[in-house]
């Protein structure tokens, strides 16, 4: 565990504004309108300054939108450019990768667990079985990566289409699955699903490989249907209910009609185990690869799948999965359903119906259009003109968000966030099962396919939905001060030993220190890039009495240091940097 927060005094009128904010925020301050409605919005194309500079503020909100967190350099180069450019820009580069970890071979002539061979490594475990390789992998592109915005899209997409280490092990496929949503970020949702359903992770996390064609497991096809691609509600095209109540998308017999379906897939070859594979005829299990077509074992009757797609008694396990992609894509659910995830994953939790609708044209056409410049192929699921309609809306961008925009900052942005802005170095070990289980989002070790959090997830006390606050409570507004304190005041996490190239975690602040003679303007700088505004005027006079009480004479060895501290740990506490808007 790590150690608490060792506060003083001079931080206490400003941290305890800071932590009444975080321990009550679960009353509102997370979303925007309760949407509602079905009125069209206006056209796709956002309203938005001839491809002129960001100010300010709307480069910092575009960064907290579509990066790991604000620093000095990124937000002055978002305001040299307009925001169409940079995210055409930002598509355009090459995707992180996911490297760390060990290889296949715990699903290769095995006899069982490799760890318990003579000989194993100290820490097999954690590098051939578990996911603690990628989230190492995660931080440390997330905190340095130039692809920024894919890394973004991503997450958002891997916590739609979730699978855990909870349940299925295998570091080599881990790594792949992940792997999978940064290449295809800005290619198609289409493409996304096939891969998701030919994943052999997914095929062994929800029963899809090795199905059983006369009793198919439906796990698959039910999230298949309900978290990755329609929901349970039928949909307007503004992500409002139809007819203003639940009429169920689908029932269970159609959750059965897509199980047996999907039939008639198999892991790739590359396994094999002393007792040999089962069922007879089938590969064992292995994740090197995506599953391949087993017609022995495909169902044999027609189906009946949604809109109006029917699966042929003769088809192959090829062409079921392909009239299966079909009948989802076509679904009028599915555009506002996912366009709506991709608003709160990036920009905010309540988006309004018209802005919904925007997004979910932009999705259904393939295309979308601003200032004259094209984003998208023009066929329907493109994933680089869903994102584009997300972050260039004019609900999106601006110096004076709605009225009630904003989401909660979910932890893993929080963390990134902090040590970016402090030029924050790290390995990503402490990420995992240290801080990620501390704030409840232990990365790739959610606690089920339904992820950490759902996305209608209601803030109590409003009509508002806040998806990460159905992790945020007591006990974490206080871990995240701890993690504030932890890497701020105490020096950071020390290198793992049993760790190869460890570096920790650790913070610099000299750039910051070099500038801490004046106070005041050490605070409205750092909140610049933070904020991309000044605090409220009782806020920063508070943080800035908090920063100004350390001087030569109280402290003549690191005043200008702990000023640093002091107005770093206050700013990101603030309930202005917990609440983006």
């Amino acid at each position: 565990m790590p150690p608490g927060p060792r506060l003083t005094h001079r931080l206490a009128p400003a941290l305890a504004l800071a932590l009444g904010v975080l321990l009550t925020a679960c009353g509102g301050g997370g979303g925007g309108s309760s949407g509602g409605g079905s009125t069209p919005g206006p056209s796709p194309e956002p309203s938005l300054p001839a491809l002129a500079p960001l100010s300010d503020r709307d480069a910092v909100r575009l960064a907290d939108q579509a990066s790991f967190g604000a620093t000095e350099a990124l937000v002055a180069s978002l305001k040299s450019q307009s925001a169409v450019a940079w995210v055409q820009a930002q598509m355009a580069l090459p995707a992180s990768r996911y490297s760390d970890g060990g290889d296949d071979r715990v699903h290769v002539n095995t006899d069982g667990f490799i760890c318990d061979d003579p000989g194993a490594p100290v820490q097999c475990w954690r590098d051939y079985y578990s996911a603690e390789p990628l989230v190492r992998d995660f931080y440390r592109n997330a905190l340095g990566g130039s692809d920024q915005l894919r890394q973004r899209v991503a997450l958002a997409l891997q916590q739609i289409l979730v699978v855990s280490d909870r349940e299925v092990s295998g570091t080599y496929g881990l790594r792949r699955y992940q792997q999978l949503f940064l290449d295809l970020a800005f290619d198609n949702y289409r493409e996304v699903l096939r891969r998701v359903a030919l994943s052999p992770v997914m095929g062994d996390y929800l029963d899809h490989a090795n199905n059983d064609p006369t009793a198919p497991n439906e796990n698959f096809a039910r999230e298949l249907l309900q978290l990755f691609s329609l929901g349970t509600c039928l949909l307007q095209p503004d992500g409002s209910l139809q007819t203003g109540t639940c009429q169920p998308t689908y029932d269970n017999a159609t959750v059965r009609a897509y199980a047996y379906a999907l039939t008639g897939w198999t892991y790739p070859a590359g396994g094999s185990t002393r007792w040999g594979c089962w069922p007879q005829g089938s590969n064992c299990t292995y994740y090197g690869g995506d599953m391949v077509a087993l017609p022995a074992r495909h169902d044999k009757e027609a189906r009946s799948l949604l809109s109006g797609r029917n699966k042929a008694a003769s088809s192959t396990p090829v062409q079921a999965l392909d009239t299966v992609l079909d009948s989802l894509m076509e679904h009028p659910n599915m555009a506002p359903f996912i366009g709506r995830q991709m608003i709160q994953a990036l920009v905010t939790s309540n988006p309004s119906p018209a802005y919904v609708e925007r997004v979910a044209l932009a999705f259904s056409t393939g295309s979308f259009v601003a200032n004259g410049r094209s984003f998208g192929q023009r066929q329907r699921g493109d994933l680089a003109a869903t994102v584009a309609a997300v972050l260039l809306d004019a609900e999106a961008r601006g110096d004076t968000p709605p009225a009630n925009a904003g989401r909660l900052r979910e932890p893993v942005l929080f963390m990134t966030g902090t040590l970016r802005l402090l030029d924050g170095r790290s390995d990503g070990d402490a990420m995992g099962y240290w801080w990620g289980e501390q704030l409840n989002q232990h990365l790739f070790h959610a606690p089920s396919v339904f992820n950490f959090y759902p996305p209608d997830y209601p803030v109590p006390g409003t009509t508002l939905v806040g998806p990460a606050f159905g992790i945020h409570n007591a006990n974490t507004a206080l871990a995240r001060l701890n993690f504030l304190s932890f890497f701020i005041d105490q020096g950071g996490a020390q290198p793992n030993p049993e760790l190869a190239n460890a570096i920790g975690t650790k913070l610099s602040l000299a750039g910051w220190t070099a500038r801490a003679d004046d106070g005041a303007k050490l605070l409205d700088q750092m909140s610049m890039t933070l904020l991309g505004r000044a605090l409220p005027e009782a806020s920063r006079s508070a943080v800035q009495d908090a920063v100004n009480a350390w001087t030569d004479k109280t402290n003549p060895n690191d005043w200008r240091e702990r000023r640093v501290r002091t107005a770093a740990l206050l700013l990101l506490a603030s309930p202005q940097y917990q609440v983006p808007r």
